[in-house]
């Protein structure tokens, strides 16, 4: 299951709020429910926050009433600036946009095709993301030995990108593999997304998983 899809027009993430203790999905209609689904926190994650910032502006494409493509490229940069305000240190969410509008701004053809066009490279962020995981997972789990204990920070795992994950994606295709494997993950203060999310994810995928402090890390290691 993907963290965040494309629906026809709307856009279906999990609420990374309500977890642990509930898996709720929410649908965001507009551009304006993306903003603040990532103001909030409800979506997080530097890979996710690119693709949710494309699907920004698919939903604006979708839902566009502009009648050239010019009113449609200018609809699309208020709608970038708009979600370039709710986290401006986010590396990927400004390149998601970029991506999109610079290629928007050089193609040919009229305002359906443009529309039909942003819609389309949304969706194609989101599919490289989630093969980039698998490859990163499938690279990494060569770096991890039967027996290793592994020591995890913050959440890196499939709900901070579209699924698998980066540094959890090398946890869990070295479970995969076979390999018997223990992971000791640190809570993340102030917002435990190492206690909440991490744990969560690992324990699901039924991998051996302890819960500790942020400050008992160094005496640990």
């Amino acid at each position: 299951m993907r963290t965040i899809e494309w629906r026809k027009g709307t856009v279906a993430t999990i609420d990374q709020t309500k977890l642990p203790d509930e898996e709720k999905r929410i649908i965001i209609k507009n551009c304006g429910e993306m903003a603040e689904a990532i103001r909030s926190m409800r979506i997080r994650g530097a890979p996710l926050l690119g693709v949710a910032a494309a699907f920004a502006l698919a939903l604006t494409a979708f839902d566009s009433k502009a009648k050239s493509k010019e009113e449609l490229i200018s609809e699309l940069e208020e709608a970038a600036n708009t979600i370039r305000r709710t986290r401006p240190t986010a590396v990927n969410l400004f390149w998601a946009l970029d991506r999109i509008l610079n290629k928007a701004k050089e193609l040919p053809g009229n305002r359906d095709a443009l529309a039909g066009f942003v819609v389309e490279e949304a969706k194609k962020i989101a599919d490289e993301d989630a093969a980039a995981n698998r490859a990163i997972g499938k690279y990494g789990a060569e770096l991890v030995h039967d027996g290793d204990v592994i020591l995890t920070y913050c959440n890196a795992g499939a709900l901070a990108t579209v699924e698998y994950g980066t540094a959890l994606g090398v946890i869990r295709a070295a479970w995969e593999q076979g390999k018997r494997i223990k992971v000791i993950a640190a809570e993340t203060r102030p917002l435990l997304q190492g206690a909440r999310l991490s744990v969560y994810e690992l324990k699901k995928e039924g991998i051996p998983v302890t819960l500790i402090t942020d400050n008992m890390v160094g005496y640990l290691m």
